[in-house]
């Protein structure tokens, strides 16, 4: 039963964390120039050492070594510390999950086979999900909300949000929507589809077969006159930019023959692919890399927990590099999304290179995702998204000093913070459960 005490607390909290969302809004409006840092570029000017970020309404204005700062510029000292653009999580859950055992507040997936493809994450995102704070402030700027399959090997519709929280319009969080569809083949798909692999391609082949047809004899489909096809409508019509390769397909898969058929279903259909998982995907590089086919994993998969990942490896992100593979990093997570600057720092580990594996959670994913133009890298121009770090990003003891979303300088507390802080000191008397406004 939910105490009625909870009730004003929630409120209090609302208000604070609104406050505090204003606060964050105005600031969006001063000059910032962070000085005296290391500062990671990612872009052309590579790293500079005792370097410049000047942050203006939510864009950078200008980074080097040496930059003229106005006059009535904020000037923070980062000497000693590391700037990089804003972390990004490729597959992630967050905004669509809070409590994993609590269905009532998942929203990841449908158990609705009637309507798959037009499955759309946006619908359901919660910008003021408690688990943003949580990764906000371990340097973590963006990610893509995706759908997991419920009934169906098709999951639906993933969006790109930033992390920044609601903003001042509806929908300020949304960067890309939509920003993929998604699939499941290898173990999974065969699970959805009679439990066989064969039948799990035989039913995405029909699918694009079915949406290539509608397009063709759309007329004649509303006027009742061809055939009925095997999806909703509504799921053709979101397929469409799919099979006119628009909108990028995302398909998890990880044995190497079932990577193999992944590929030669996208060359059949001239889809836009990006394999996600792909455990075993250092056996087929060469082939991956041949059909310039981006690739998003957790380089700590490395457990052969099923038939489909006995190859698994600590290695599989650097030899997928040295393949010429493009990478990028994902979690597949919503509390711990943030933890890919512990998996990236694994993958240099085991031989990634140090550069590769922070552009893999920066510009490399802003390339895979189409915002390159906007986020990735610190240039002049592009968004805000900047991280003050006390050290090595990729080393778990560091930890960002500040985080810019789009200018805007975010509160560097979450829920676990705030809880650590009211209980660590158990000889003192608790601090009172709310604040009065």
């Amino acid at each position: 039963m939910r105490s009625r005490m909870a009730f004003p607390f929630m409120k209090t909290a609302t208000l604070i964390a609104g406050l505090a969302l204003a606060g964050a809004t105005a600031a969006r409006s001063e000059t910032v120039a962070i000085t005296g840092a290391t500062i990671h570029t990612m872009g052309p000017q590579g790293t500079i050492q005792n370097g410049t970020v000047v942050i203006e309404n939510g864009k950078i204005r200008a980074v080097g070594a040496s930059v003229p700062l106005p006059a009535s510029v904020r000037r923070i000292d980062a000497h000693g510390q590391v700037v990089t653009p804003g972390l990004f999580d490729s597959y992630s859950q967050i905004g669509l999950v809070e409590v994993n055992a609590v269905d009532e507040s998942e929203d990841a997936h449908s158990q609705d086979d009637r309507i798959t493809a037009a499955f759309d994450v946006a619908d359901a995102i919660n910008p003021r999900s408690i688990l943003i704070p949580v990764n906000r402030v371990e340097g973590l700027t963006r990610v893509v909300a995706a759908p997991n399959p419920g009934k169906s090997l098709i999951a639906g519709q993933g969006a790109i949000i930033d992390l920044g929280g609601p903003g001042d319009h509806p929908g300020d969080y949304l960067v890309r929507s939509p920003a993929a569809m998604f699939a499941v083949l290898g173990e999974a798909g065969a699970g959805l589809s009679g439990g066989a692999r064969e039948n799990s391609l035989l039913r995405l082949r029909e699918a694009f077969q079915d949406t290539l047809d509608y397009i063709a004899n759309r007329k004649a489909f509303e006027q009742g006159d061809r055939r009925p096809y095997t999806l909703s409508r509504l799921d053709l019509q979101a397929l469409i930019p799919v099979v006119k390769g628009e909108l990028p397909l995302v398909v998890g898969v990880n044995r190497a023959s079932d990577i193999e058929s992944t590929l030669r279903l996208a060359k059949e259909f001239h889809l836009k692919l990006i394999l996600a998982g792909a455990a075993e995907g250092w056996m087929v590089a060469r082939q991956i890399a041949e059909a310039k086919v981006p690739v998003l994993l957790n380089p700590l998969n490395n457990l052969p927990g099923s038939f489909e990942s006995l190859g698994a490896t600590l290695e599989n992100p650097a030899r997928l590099y040295k393949a010429g593979v493009t990478i990028a990093f994902m979690s597949g997570d919503a509390h711990n999304s943030r933890n890919i600057r512990q998996e990236a720092g694994n993958a240099v580990a085991y031989g990634l290179p140090w550069d590769a594996a922070l552009a893999a959670m920066t510009a490399v994913p802003a390339r895979i995702w189409g915002i390159a133009a906007r986020y990735g890298t610190l240039e002049p121009g592009k968004d805000a998204d900047v991280v003050i770090w006390d050290g090595d990003p990729l080393e778990i003891t560091s930890f960002p000093t500040a985080v810019f979303i789009r200018g805007r300088r975010m509160p560097m507390t979450s829920r676990q913070l705030e809880l650590r802080d009211r209980y660590k000191d158990l000889k003192a008397p608790l601090p009172p459960v709310y604040r009065k406004p």
